[in-house]
């Protein structure tokens, strides 16, 4: 039987009862021969102690296995947790490797990386990770590697074997590669002889951080880019204060905080930009701020008409339903789509039209200063434009977004032609009901933008 034991940071009262009982029931203790003197009043008098050298760690593994098989209790002593960057792991490896029938334990110990963050109050409440600075059995490249992907994931990082007499180059290259990721204030801490009566502690930060304070019985934990300083503690806070996002309006604004921190270049005024967004959120399709066209100001125009109680015209039943009722209600505005009123069917028939543009055509006459939004049909655009290119109408502005493949590019060609109406329009074949219905939405909350943009700035 082989147990490998971690007795923790040094002092007695780190090490774990299962420990305890494990190296007071030995009848052979392997191990570094410094560790000896944290077990001395565990170890029994007939119980056989070897002690080796720090690098001496496959010959310890050897002889544990000796033992063993001659039926002795072994145990295997490291500091800190047994199978982190200690013994355990070449004790399995030379096992399993002479496919022995050894029954092995690991009894775990308190790790220096934990012991620190306790010391340093809770640095690790967040995800970490740990990075061993040695390269005597792991090649530089491997572990540079590992360094970036760490910084990059804005881990917490505990290193292990930082620093040493034949290794003195690692900790600052490593610290070179973390500020190209991190701010120079980042928290850092210096944790030296943990547990033990020469325990130091320093508190720096990334910039400032001078790796000739470290040595190799130094463990060095490097805060995330929300790890903070509060006197003498490190934190790193979880999100207890700042949950997800749960309610409809929350995840709303959410999303276009997440689109906004995300958009490619763009020139768009402000109140455009905020009906790209919306265009966006609608999508999912970043493209969408390519696609949208509006004349100056059209947005604002819009919100200030709508505001006191504009009427709205829409080509199809789709485009009315989209139209949020909590922005239409608040402000009292007629959202009219006469699309499926018998007149519009007579009328249709009567002059040749789709009934789309026979709705329209109807609503033009009642409603000529609206805001007509059309969402489908081709149609319905190329009679609303013409007739206010005419002079026929007058509205307050046109939304285009019809889609599909037939007179779609001419519609939208046409309403780029109007001069002294605000316009927007969804380019190409693309658009529908759902887009034409996010812009109005956009001119609606114009103002929730600027909570969006603000929350940023904060």
């Amino acid at each position: 039987m082989i147990k490998v034991v971690g007795l923790g940071p040094g002092h007695k009262e780190y090490i774990i009862p299962m420990a305890t009982k494990a190296i007071e029931e030995a009848t052979v203790i392997i191990g570094y021969h410094y560790y000896f003197q944290f077990i001395e009043h565990l170890i029994s008098p007939d119980a056989l102690t070897i002690g080796k050298e720090l690098s001496e760690e496959e010959k310890r593994a050897d002889i544990a296995i000796e033992y063993a098989l001659r039926g002795e209790r072994v145990v295997v002593i490291g500091s800190g947790d047994a199978s982190i960057y200690a013994m355990a792991s070449i004790v399995y490896q030379k096992v399993a490797e002479q496919e022995l029938d050894i029954p092995l334990e690991t009894v775990p110990g308190i790790s220096a990386f934990i012991t620190a963050g306790s010391k340093l109050g809770a640095i690790l409440g967040h995800d970490f990770c740990c990075i061993s600075l040695s390269d005597l059995m792991t090649p530089w490249t491997v572990i540079e590697k590992r360094i970036h992907a760490a910084a990059m994931g804005d881990f917490v990082t505990g290193l292990y074997n930082p620093k040493s007499k034949k290794r003195y180059w690692q900790l600052q290259t490593l610290k070179s590669i973390y500020l190209q990721y991190r701010a120079a204030d980042t928290p850092v801490a210096i944790c030296k002889q943990l547990g033990r009566s020469e325990e130091a502690i320093k508190l720096t930060t990334l910039g400032e951080l001078n790796v000739e304070d470290v040595d190799m019985f130094s463990v060095v934990l490097i805060g995330n880019s929300q790890t903070q300083r509060y006197r003498n503690h490190l934190f790193t806070p979880r999100g207890y204060l700042n949950r997800k996002p749960h309610t409809g309006a929350e995840i709303q604004k959410a999303s276009f905080e997440e689109i906004l921190s995300q958009l490619p270049a763009h020139n768009l005024q402000p109140s455009t930009l905020w009906a790209a967004i919306r265009c966006i959120h609608t999508s999912g399709d970043f493209e969408y701020i390519k696609y949208l066209e509006a004349s100056k100001d059209a947005f604002d125009i819009w919100h200030e008409y709508l505001k006191n109680g504009g009427v709205i015209v829409t080509d199809v039943t789709m485009v009315q339903s989209g139209i949020t009722k909590a922005y239409s209600g608040k402000y009292k505005n007629q959202v009219i789509c006469l699309l499926n009123d018998e007149e519009t069917t007579a009328l249709a028939k009567e002059e040749n039209l789709t009934r789309s543009q026979a709705g329209i055509k109807r609503a033009a006459e009642q409603y000529p200063g609206a805001l007509f939004v059309i969402g489908n049909a081709p149609t319905a655009l190329i009679e609303i434009v013409d007739q206010t290119y005419e002079g026929t109408i007058n509205p307050v502005g046109i939304i285009g977004a019809p889609v599909g493949f037939i007179n779609v590019i001419e519609s939208k060609e046409r309403l780029k032609m109007l001069k002294n109406t605000p316009f927007a329009l969804i380019k190409e074949k693309r658009g529908g009901s759902n887009f034409a219905a996010a812009l109005v939405n956009a001119a609606f909350t114009i103002n929730e933008f600027e909570a969006v943009e603000n929350y940023e700035r904060v």
